[in-house]
């Protein structure tokens, strides 16, 4: 199943506020992804199947704990078009 994806993930318990460093790790990870993303100030936006979807966020999971993050926190929220594919640009499109 296709699907538009809005993912945000916070690492926590890390040394201090900024999380900054570890973003990078899962920026990384998803720029490396053949998934098209568009990351935004509070997230990242993705477009794919469900199930690559969520095989890219285990390897965000993996990257995290591989950098020694004890615990994390996600949000997710996906939409999907049984009528049409429809990509970000398109639904974006849509409002403009």
């Amino acid at each position: 199943m296709k699907v538009l994806a809005d993912l945000c993930i916070v690492p926590m318990g890390t040394d201090g506020p900024s999380v900054s460093r570890y973003v990078r790790e899962i920026k990384a990870v998803i720029e490396a992804s053949p998934l098209k993303a568009e990351m935004h100030a509070n997230g990242t936006n993705i477009e794919g199947e469900l199930s690559e979807i969520c095989a890219l966020i285990e390897r965000c999971e993996a990257r995290l704990a591989e950098a020694g993050v004890a615990r994390v926190f996600y949000t997710m929220t996906f939409g999907s078009r049984r009528d049409k594919d429809q990509t970000l640009e398109q639904k974006l499109g849509a409002v403009s």
